[in-house]
């Protein structure tokens, strides 16, 4: 993509305004909370408390705007804490230019890094940095310093508060319509227990497929622990039909048929719960009885044939069911005391050691994060010393429009930059004319600037212009109850808000992270992931009776992560004005096509994994290690823009072809389907080395 075909996308992203569900109970909530903090800080204190107490209730309410299924008012109490302790520092350092110009620099540094931790963490502290940047520039003494970092952090006690006392159910719709549809096949996994050709009503899969319509900003937006649901309810109710019908499932009087009744009540509890637990927001607690029946018994399975093969298909989806929530699922017994807990969290300490050693991974020179701390750091303070050089005053608005502007990708960077410049434009214009033409006092000020909070909470998901336009007259509205003239804030920010979107732009320029450069290295990860995977299936039918659950069920994460890594990259990737370096769009399709075939050939096997019981299977084992032996070279090739060679691996199936005749099974001819696909990859890649050979684009780091 060329610079001119790039930057178009960019701003049409960036001006793009969507059509989205709005939550407005959680907006007039979070506006409430800031109303209240400017009124009890007009009222016991002055113009300028209120100033810095409403950007902290503010903040918080923005913070507890995040994916997820129920409230968390920790995530305001959070950002309120950093807040205070960064307003502090802050004033501290304001008194003199170098001492802050330092402070902001360590400050942006690690505001950057912090995007390894997590989007959240990464957005957050980008909050804390924008509200220093405002409250610094409001005069106190240090003692009076310390009263305003309290009353930042009271904005976010306040937020909390009112999300405990009204607690309101994002997502309402689309979690009544899952926790429906996980009841209703409950209910028929009852029903089956005496009426094995009982009917099913689809309707409520109907009404929760409905429900997951989505349009692509709501579908990024959506908490993780609603996705999957529906798919799983639909994969489980032809199962449990098939367990329970007497022709092709188990008999219709006999042990077998008590072990069928056993396993259907036990899946109807486990889905209720789930029900349960999506409809009210809580984590998921699960029978011990149920979970028991659940489990391959100790004295070894007590269904044959096709019933077998059914009743361990339910007890892996009922498995997936449980751990879709990604939440920290309990066992309970009879009497509700915790027997066994699965998913755990890890506590403050596990948290705070888990965020140190992201940060470590990420502290590299190649490092998209690193880069992108850089960047904001420089820009950040390069801005501020411009600012302060200028006669506009408001030295702060130029860093902190570069610090809400810059993300660690390009595509983020260059759309939001338009956006938020047109969006400030359009805000501080109407604000500024507002208050030019009524002249109004703190009150009516206050006033104003709560409907614009409200007004930015009620249209977030919009689009960023939008939430730009109504940020910046909410600081007008807001600086004017401290006494801010109205001419000097309308061209100030226009002049600034111009000043410091350009200085982001140019620094992803000057410095920019492509991810088109490491298409290769995600492809190389997958393809590992999806190997692993293969080999872990093959060597459950080599040797049946050593195969362990838990390492099928771990190789299988990795590739979906790997998976979800990889289109990341290239969806990132094809926004950007880089020339590939030996992959090109055309190939990455392809390459994605090959090892998406590639994980569905071992999905389907994964089905058909032999009982413990089973015979080895000797071929299968050779095939295993030749898949084994193979990869680690081809994905070095992968990323040396090699095509990998699978040799050992055709001769291997070969071998294996030879020794089962006219009698495949099920095993080999998955095996040929994936040796297919990676003759599809070795194409794909292949193709794409004869199309590098044109002149190379510019390597990571240097500017296209």
């Amino acid at each position: 993509m060329t610079w001119s075909h790039a930057l178009k996308e960019t701003a049409r992203t960036g001006l793009a305004i969507e059509r989205t569900r709005m939550e407005p109970l959680v907006a007039l909530r979070g506006a409430c909370g800031v109303a209240i903090v400017i009124g009890m800080a007009l009222w016991l204190g002055s113009p300028t408390l209120a100033v810095s107490a409403a950007f902290g209730a503010f903040s918080a309410g923005v913070a507890t705007f995040q994916r997820s299924w129920r409230p968390r008012p920790w995530l305001a109490l959070a950002a309120a804490a950093g807040l205070a302790v960064s307003t502090f520092l802050g004033y501290l350092a304001a008194t003199h230019t170098l001492t802050f110009v330092l402070m902001l620099a360590v400050w942006t540094l690690m505001t950057g890094m912090s995007w390894a931790v997590g989007p959240v963490s990464g957005l957050v502290s980008t909050q804390m940095v924008a509200v220093m940047l405002i409250t610094v520039t409001l005069p106190t003494s240090t003692l009076g310093a310390l009263g305003h970092a309290l009353l930042v952090g009271l904005g976010g006690v306040v937020q909390a508060t009112l999300i405990v006392l009204f607690p309101v159910r994002p997502w309402g719709v689309q979690r009544d319509a899952l926790a429906d549809a996980l009841a209703a096949v409950a209910d028929y996994a009852r029903k089956l227990r005496y009426e094995p050709m009982a009917h099913f009503d689809p309707k409520p899969l109907m009404e929760a497929r409905s429900a997951a319509a989505l349009t692509l900003r709501q579908a990024r937006r959506r908490p993780r622990q609603l996705r999957g649901y529906r798919l799983l309810a639909e994969r489980i109710r032809p199962v449990l039909a098939s367990l329970a019908d007497p022709v092709v499932g188990a008999p219709e009087e006999g042990p077998e048929r008590d072990r069928v009744r056993e396993l259907l009540a036990a899946t109807g509890t486990v889905l209720d719960a789930v029900a349960h637990a999506i409809r009210h927001g809580r984590p998921v607690r699960v029978p011990s009885e149920a979970m028991s029946v659940l489990r391959v018994p100790e004295d070894g399975p007590k269904l044959n044939g096709a019933a077998r093969r059914a009743a361990l298909r339910l007890l892996s989806l009922v498995a997936d069911v449980v751990e879709a929530s990604d939440e920290p699922v309990e066992e309970v017994s009879a009497e509700g005391r915790t027997v066994h807990r699965f998913l755990p969290r890890p506590g403050m300490t596990g948290a705070v050691a888990m965020a140190l050693r992201a940060i470590r991974r990420e502290a590299r020179w190649s490092s998209p994060v690193l880069r992108h701390a850089v960047r904001l750091c420089a820009v950040s303070v390069s801005g501020y010393l411009l600012s302060t050089a200028l006669p506009l005053g408001h030295a702060y608005w130029a860093p902190l429009t570069s610090t809400m502007v810059l993300r660690p990708d390009f595509a983020q960077t260059y759309s939001r930059g338009v956006a938020r410049f047109l969006g400030t434009l359009a805000g501080v214009l109407v604000g500024g004319g507002v208050v030019a033409l009524v002249d109004p006092g703190s009150y009516l000020s206050a006033g104003l600037a709560v409907v614009c909070v409200l007004a930015m909470y009620l249209l977030m998901r919009t689009g960023f212009i939008v939430t730009s336009a109504c940020v910046s007259a909410y600081v007008v509205f807001l600086l004017s109850i401290a006494g801010a003239a109205w001419g000097q804030t309308v061209q100030a920010r226009v002049a600034l808000t111009l000043l410091g979107g350009v200085l982001a732009m140019v620094a992803y320029a000057v410095f920019p992270a492509w991810e088109t450069p490491r298409l290769r290295d995600r492809l190389a990860d997958w393809l590992t992931a999806n190997g692993a995977f293969a080999t872990a299936i093959f060597d459950a039918y080599a040797r049946p009776a050593d195969r362990r659950p838990r390492q099928v069920r771990d190789a299988l994460l990795d590739a979906r992560a790997a998976r979800s890594a990889w289109e990341q990259s290239e969806a990132q990737a094809h926004r950007e004005p880089v020339r590939h370096r030996g992959l090109s769009q055309r190939a990455a399709r392809a390459a994605q096509t090959a090892l998406s075939t590639m994980a569905r050939v071992v999905m389907l096997l994964e089905a058909h994994v032999p009982e413990r019981d089973a015979a080895p299977s000797e071929a299968a084992g050779d095939f295993a290690e030749a898949l084994r032996q193979a990869l680690p070279p081809a994905a070095e090739a992968v990323r040396q823009r090699r095509p990998p060679d699978w040799e050992a691996v055709h001769q291997s199936l070969t071998r294996w072809q030879q020794r089962a005749g006219d009698r495949p099974g099920v095993a080999l001819r998955d095996a040929e389907q994936l040796v297919l696909a990676l003759d599809d990859l070795t194409e794909a890649l292949t193709r794409s080395g004869r199309q590098s050979r044109t002149p190379r684009g510019p390597s990571q780091g240097e500017s296209p």
